[in-house]
């Protein structure tokens, strides 16, 4: 038997997908999901979850009456467990209705603690989620500066920022990867920076999540977000922060919720029936780990669920890797095509976008739809990037995104329906 380190298995794709209802329904069938990026499938543990909430516990939570008390101990779970697949503490980890949602919460509560004329820099890589919020407080005296894209590539770099920060800088706030890009920025390195320097971190996880959970905690972001229906998940934001930032921000729920960390940053309150299906998540993860890992050495205990995260980061990433670069390299060849972000799969994620020279893209989504491939064509949220590289956001590109449950036999369906298309 090998050694636990030399250990690396491959992706399972039949036992993954078969974790996913929506591989079994028949109007389905045929149909490639390029469109990973707006909305995972949802894992038949989340399903489970949710159908057996509404079923058994739908009422009010924290009461104690039995099905009440259950519904409780449900949502505490939740964010137990998914705290644990991030590398945090469970007071870390707030549930809102979306990330854009999440992230006007949170610039809302900055902007009482911010004073005018204090700095706050946005990036025009961003989804405008992570971005207008910020911008819109110059109507308040706060000074915005962005850091911009290099029009070429796409991508940021991070050597700006010594001419960007300055003894006012009081916020940072930028993406792991841009929805369109896709180049994985150096987050750890950007927020060790911005630490020194005094400044507060905002990351915008959500194109990243999906192939992955970060260990937060090794990122040292003070706020991270992603949203838990592209990871497989319910329709819910995910919004980390440290107990000590969120207590100098201060309670943007009611009066009465002062206290009660989890309510503190939902000023609607907290959808409870989603809150409690989040535990399939880690469900799904635990299951995959245990498929994939289970069986490979003797234990006498527990592998810790920091390292399930990153083996599986692991595992989904070579899984992506194999299509990512087939995909990239076709692009790449074609001169009728501008792919944008790199070409190097290593750096980037599996969101792969592009600008045609004789279709527009949204002739291109229509195309690609009447042949079986579900993608997207727009702006994704992301005007400012598609403008900063000399595109035309009004028509936007083409994006084709996956996740580990994507096959090479869609891939090879892609790449086949993409010379139909773009001849």
């Amino acid at each position: 038997m090998q050694n636990q380190p030399d250990f690396r298995p491959r992706l399972d794709r039949p036992f993954v997908r078969s974790q996913f209802p929506a591989f079994e329904e028949p109007g389905l069938q045929g149909q490639a999901h390029f469109e990973n990026a707006g909305g995972s499938y949802a894992c038949r543990q989340v399903i489970g979850r949710l159908c057996d909430y509404y079923r058994q516990t739908k009422v009010q939570p924290y009461y104690s009456f039995k099905a009440s008390a259950l519904a409780g101990q449900q949502m505490d779970q939740a964010y137990g467990r998914l705290a644990e697949y991030l590398n945090l503490t469970p007071d870390a980890v707030h549930l809102g209705p979306s990330t854009s949602q999440n992230t006007a919460v949170l610039a809302q509560a900055f902007r009482k603690v911010l004073k005018p004329g204090d700095e706050i820099i946005v990036t025009n890589q961003d989804h405008e989620a992570n971005s207008g919020v910020w911008r819109r407080l110059a109507d308040d005296g706060l000074v915005i500066r962005e850091w911009q894209l290099d029009p070429a590539s796409g991508q940021l770099d991070p050597a700006q920022l010594d001419q960007l920060f300055s003894e006012r800088t009081r916020l940072l706030a930028f993406t792991h990867c841009s929805n369109v890009v896709a180049h994985l920025n150096p987050v750890a390195a950007i927020c060790h920076k911005a630490r020194a320097a005094g400044i507060f971190t905002v990351v915008d996880g959500v194109s990243y999540a999906g192939h992955g959970f970060p260990d937060v905690r090794a990122l040292g972001a003070d706020v991270y977000l992603f949203s838990l229906y592209k990871t497989f998940g319910p329709h819910q934001g995910v919004m980390t922060l440290s107990r000590p930032l969120a207590e100098l921000l201060g309670n943007q729920g009611h009066f009465f919720n002062k206290g009660v960390i989890h309510k503190e940053f939902n000023p609607a309150g907290p959808d409870h029936a989603q809150v409690a299906a989040s535990n399939g998540v880690p469900d799904y993860f635990d299951a995959v780990h245990a498929h994939h890992f289970g069986g490979v050495a003797t234990r006498t205990a527990p592998t810790p669920v920091s390292l399930k995260a990153q083996q599986l980061r692991t595992l989904f990433r070579e899984a992506e890797t194999e299509l990512l670069t087939p995909l990239l390299d076709y692009l790449s060849a074609r001169r009728d095509v501008r792919l944008l972000g790199p070409a190097d799969a290593s750096i980037r994620a599996a969101t792969v976008a592009f600008v045609a020279r004789r279709h527009s893209a949204p002739t291109l989504g229509v195309a690609l739809s009447a042949r079986g491939i579900m993608a997207g064509a727009g702006h994704f949220y992301a005007w400012r990037c598609i403008e900063a590289m000399g595109e035309a956001p009004e028509t936007g590109v083409v994006r084709l995104s996956f996740v580990h449950y994507t096959t090479p036999e869609e891939l090879q369906q892609l790449l086949t329906v993409l010379d139909q298309v773009l001849a």
